[in-house]
């Protein structure tokens, strides 16, 4: 997920996807305890763009104060 795309969202559709994405990051962490993840690099992407989600709200947050 790049940047531009999540800055073309509205806030509420941003919290929505970062609360997706944490439910999926927790069940690749399920998976990865077990030993059924595949591609380890699956738990770093989704890292990455629970940060990005987090950066674009912060900065909006910072530009209306």
């Amino acid at each position: 997920m790049k940047a531009a795309e999540l800055r073309e969202k509205s806030d509420a559709e941003l919290v929505e996807l970062e609360g997706q994405l944490r439910d999926e990051l927790f069940r690749l962490r399920m998976k990865h305890f077990t030993g059924q993840l595949q591609s380890v690099s699956e738990l770093k992407q989704r890292r990455k763009d629970v940060a990005r989600i987090k950066t674009i709200l912060a900065e909006r947050a910072n530009a209306e104060a």
